[in-house]
């Protein structure tokens, strides 16, 4: 008898007929197939090839940034932990850029098609390094200006740094000097979030 047919096995066959084929080229056809089941099967558990690559692409995200809400909920410094987030994320990024190429051509393609997955991802992102601005906000480690937004905050932070998440970056990730120009980001932001007359953190 085979086993039963679940998402997550679905998902996993999806993932390897990308890895297989490419966004390109991989068909409900090809998942049914590697499944030993009928196409329409497939279709009962996602509505459109569509459907079945936005999830696949929410699960892949989901593993690969599985610590970064334990690394903005932490209990080290704001400062520290802004930092960390923002290297975790990059290293993350390149991890899949260089060891799983057809998933990460997969995201590509949905961030092209403004996905409703990818904007759902940046949301999360965003929320989570406003925690962290929120937390250095009530500990002192952080100064905004006035009635300043954190989320506002938190969104320039993400977009400042771009280069270091953003895919259509992803060939600059393995260049000489990329690590050295992602430190000097983060020294001028975190520099930048520090309460005037704040001495630097050694």
């Amino acid at each position: 008898m085979p086993p039963t047919l679940t998402t997550d096995r679905i998902l996993e066959a999806t993932e390897d007929v990308l890895r297989r084929y490419g966004p390109a080229k991989a068909t409900v056809v090809d998942v049914a197939r590697a499944l030993g089941v009928s196409h329409g099967t497939v279709y009962r558990h996602f509505a459109s090839k569509a459907a079945l690559r936005e999830a696949v692409t929410q699960r892949w995200l989901d593993q690969s940034h599985s610590t970064l809400s334990a690394v903005a909920d932490g209990p080290q410094p704001a400062p520290e932990r802004l930092r960390r987030w923002l290297a975790e994320l990059f290293a993350a990024k390149r991890r899949k850029a260089g060891g799983d190429p057809e998933l990460f051509a997969t995201y590509m393609t949905l961030v092209g098609e403004a996905s409703t997955v990818v904007a759902r991802h940046i949301e999360d992102m965003v929320g989570q390094l406003a925690d962290i601005i929120r937390s250095g906000l009530a500990r002192g480690e952080f100064g905004l200006p006035g009635s300043a937004d954190p989320a506002l905050a938190a969104r320039a932070v993400w977009d400042a740094t771009g280069r270091f998440h953003d895919p259509a970056y992803a060939a600059e990730w393995s260049q000489p000097g990329i690590d050295a120009a992602f430190d000097a980001v983060c020294d001028l932001l975190v520099g930048g979030l520090r309460p005037q007359g704040a001495p630097e953190a050694p």
